[in-house]
């Protein structure tokens, strides 16, 4: 008979009575045991016990898990030819390697009902993600407990492995792991590694089905997910493009920076202190280069692509919600429903929790977790999150101080980018902490199955990123510069005696620092997960290679060299899916500041799906293959940062950007509509000796004339000497009014936009809906057919007065079956 299905499990010396009566019952269920000798390792102390499912152990739990399999072939047309379908040739994979099978309608398995399937090889029937996943669920149900006792507690592989009866247990890959060596046609990794993995394909489609059928659909979905990102990643890095491309076409063209760069204009104006004491007085023109750089990011093209950017978000969303639909029926997930993991309870639940109680569903006494218990450990779960979370926010408040000290050590622009660079240090070092206490905080709580512990840790780290990787993105774009106050009365954090006064923005202007934040974190995010996710392996594999240069890998066996690799542990595709989230809401919060960002983000994009294909065919231990219809909470937070998105692109627009000034200047103060004059209309005038001590420099040498009596400031205040000198002008309350109007207009004008592409574009496309449709009725009208011609069988078989052959009759059945179906 030929063998379905194999794992493998290393061995430790210890204990054998629990791994004897364990391996009897895999035994019992029908598994097939295959034992090497420890003399045969590598290290000469493991053993490796292999595991094989023969067709009845497939067949068996195929019926009792109701895994689909095909019963007809689909009669429903496919869609039209696309039109210039000819220019996605080159991107797409040869069909040998794809090897696209013929589309089938399926139905839950019954092994009563063999001849209903389309069954022509009972080797190939079941594909490789279901030999291991049901192999893994016999595994994860098999008691190690003596014949005759009832001990729950005892079963499972998971505890086998906690207790150290085994080391590891995984599915075995379908060839060895050395790479260079010969693969058969037929082996899936290679055709994975080889048309996949290698960066040279990064313009190639990725082979979804294949990736499903080795790895699994939970897998499967994250790769189409990430693939689908990346896609519509380029039409929003192209319209970034434009858009500064846009801005470097005008940049001769921007009178406001010419005014700044001019000797005779920026250069005789003196501008009031930024800090108090460190920072002296300077002339306005020494940010001349800065104003062209914000120049780069902050003109009418900007407003275009924010809008642009609130609309991408929603077809994003909107898109991959019609494209999962259809993966959910194209890999027979319509029906699937999480409540069979719901069922599945967490050995750590079961030790800790002691209490028991009869579950309604499966009529079995269960632990509970009391409810006191549960509200005790919720209530320190969020006070230990609102603690980190202000210890977080507090760090940045400290930070101020390394920034405004840097101001006298580097020029403007560097100090930005080195202020930038120590708080990425400092996000890297947090993030360390924050994802051992969000671990520890969700262990406390104890969730009862593994998806709700999934999706608890999954808000809990979300939660602590956003506010570790934007908060300085928020502070700057914001706070920063926003509340100062004015010469001879600014504004200081926790008081005056804190002498914490609130920080001005960088003399450039606040988007450019915002530009320089975001470019730097970002960036540096990227470039730090591409280093441990490639470089830290590939070093590690050199490593190991000189020491075992005597020893060759095909020296050993495939197991011993699966063995070796990389454990894929649970929330293995937790962390991938974390950095590509935290990345979107960098391209989404604030992609007004920096119209390249998804440029960047497209580059890592690429970068990333081959790097995670190369990590999964060479460096990973094959994964239990599981079921997964979406991408579970990540969804919803999606969706929460595609609205929040929205409000901060307004805000970032109408608070940080120049723009509203520079627009309400041009059509309501300048004259002849040109923006000629308004770098001075928009700085204020003070008196230099209404300064207080405390806010003057320290140095009394002056580098400027003595003759000079007034600075200037950012503002629009009356001037010195005016009967309301020093308050708001009518200008400052139009511009604010301007300022707020654009907010309202540009978010309902968003907003509905979002909600009627929402509206118009259905989540299931309606091919996949007739699909669905005429798959359930075949399957009513063939279920009943078959039984009804079934009957008929056993009637004819039981008044016949001779029995016939065994032959003529199965030869009968098929031929009415045949005709049924």
């Amino acid at each position: 008979m030929s063998l379905c299905g194999s794992y493998a499990c290393g061995l430790c010396n210890y204990p054998q009575e629990r791994r004897r009566e364990f391996e009897a019952n895999l035994e019992k269920a029908g598994l097939e045991l295959e034992t090497d000798d420890k003399s045969d390792s590598k290290d000469q102390k493991t053993y490796f016990l292999k595991i094989h499912a023969p067709w009845e152990v497939l067949a068996t739990y195929a019926d009792v898990l109701k895994i689909k399999v095909p019963f007809k072939e689909s009669d429903i047309p496919h869609g039209q030819d696309v039109p210039l379908e000819w220019l996605s040739h080159p991107f797409r994979l040869p069909e040998h390697i794809m090897r696209p099978q013929p589309d089938y309608f399926t139905y839950p398995f019954d092994k009563t009902k063999t001849d209903f399937f389309l069954i022509t090889d009972k080797d190939t029937f079941f594909p490789p993600s279901t030999r291991n996943r049901i192999v893994f669920y016999i595994l994860a149900r098999c008691p190690y407990y003596k014949e005759g006792r009832k001990d729950k507690d005892k079963t499972g592989i998971k505890r086998l492995l906690s207790n150290g009866t085994y080391t590891a247990a995984f599915p075995l890959h379908d060839h060895s792991v050395n790479l260079r060596t010969h693969f058969p046609s037929y082996c899936e990794r290679y055709n994975l590694y080889n048309h996949w993995a290698r960066f040279l394909c990064f313009y190639k489609e990725q082979p979804l089905n294949l990736i499903r059928k080795y790895y699994g659909e939970k897998i499967g979905i994250y790769f189409a997910w990430l693939g689908f990102y990346t896609e519509m990643l380029f039409f929003a890095a192209v319209m970034g493009v434009i858009c500064f491309t846009y801005g470097v076409l005008s940049y001769d063209d921007n009178i406001s920076s010419k005014e700044i760069c001019d000797a005779d204009i920026g250069g005789s104006i003196v501008m009031c202190p930024l800090c108090d004491k460190k920072c002296p007085f300077w002339r306005l023109n020494s940010t001349c280069l800065s104003s062209w750089q914000s120049h780069l990011f902050d003109n009418e093209g900007t407003i275009f692509f924010a809008i642009f950017m609130g609309i991408w978000v929603t077809l994003f969303l909107e898109f991959w919600k019609r494209r999962q639909a259809r993966l959910e029926y194209e890999w027979d997930l319509v029906d699937f429903e999480e409540e069979q993991q719901q069922l599945q309870i967490r050995p750590e639940f079961e030790i800790r929790c002691t209490n028991r109680r009869l579950n309604k569903i499966t009529q079995e006494m269960e632990p509970y977790l009391p409810v006191t218990s549960k509200c005790a450990r919720f209530c320190l779960s969020a006070a230990t999150v609102i603690f980190w979370v202000t210890q977080c926010l507090c760090i940045r408040v400290c930070v101020r101080k390394i920034q405004v000290v840097g101001r006298f050590i580097t020029p403007q622009l560097a100090t930005s980018v080195t202020a930038s660079c120590i708080n990425f240090v400092i996000i890297m070092i947090l993030n360390f902490f924050y994802e051992r206490v969000a671990i520890w905080i969700t262990d406390m709580e104890i969730p009862k199955t593994h998806l709700e512990y999934e999706n608890r840790l999954t808000m809990k780290m979300f939660l602590f990123q956003f506010v570790n990787y934007y908060s300085s993105c928020f502070y700057v774009a914001f706070f920063k510069g926003k509340f100062v106050g004015h010469p001879g009365k600014y504004s200081y954090m926790f008081g005056k005696r804190s002498k914490l006064r609130n920080e001005e923005c960088d003399p450039g202007g606040c988007l450019i620092e915002l530009t320089t934040q975001l470019v730097i974190v970002m960036a540096g995010k990227q470039l730090w997960g591409n280093i441990q996710e490639a470089l830290l392996p590939l070093m590690r594999n050199w490593w190991s290679s000189r020491k075992g240069r005597h020893n060759p890998e095909n020296h050993y066996s495939r197991w011993e060299q699966d063995h070796v690799l990389q454990n894929f542990t649970q929330l293995g595709l937790f962390y991938e899916y974390l950095e590509m989230v935290v990345q979107f809401g960098f391209i989404t919060l604030f992609v007004a500041s920096f119209p390249l960002a998804p440029l960047l983000a497209l580059f890592n994009n690429i970068l990333e799906i081959r790097v995670d294909a190369w990590k999964f065919t060479t460096q990973f231990r094959r994964p239990v293959a599981s079921k997964a219809r979406n991408i579970g909470a990540w969804q919803e937070i999606l969706n929460a940062v595609a609205i929040l998105s929205v409000v901060t692109n307004a805000f970032i627009m109408a608070f940080t950007s120049d723009m509203i000034p520079r627009m309400v200047y041009l059509y309501a103060y300048g004259k002849g509509a040109s923006m000629r004059g308004y770098v001075n209309n928009s700085l204020s005038i003070y008196n230099i000796s209404r300064i207080s001590e405390e806010n003057m420099p320290d140095t009394q040498d002056y580098w400027f004339d003595n003759s000079t009596t007034t600075c200037r400031y950012r503002d629009y205040r009356y001037p010195p000497g005016h009967e309301r000198e020093y308050n708001h002008t009518m200008q400052f309350w139009h511009i604010l009014a301007a300022k707020m109007a654009f907010i309202i207009i540009m978010e309902h004008v968003v907003f509905v936009v979002k909600f009627f592409v929402a509206w118009m574009i259905p989540d299931v496309p309606s091919d996949v809906k007739a699909r669905i449709k005429r798959e359930r009725y075949l399957i009513q009208e063939y279920l009943h057919n078959y039984e009804v011609e079934r009957l008929k069988l056993q009637l004819s078989a039981s008044f016949m007065t001779e029995p016939p052959s065994e032959t003529s009759l199965v030869a009968d059945k098929h031929e009415v079956l045949s005709e049924c179906l």
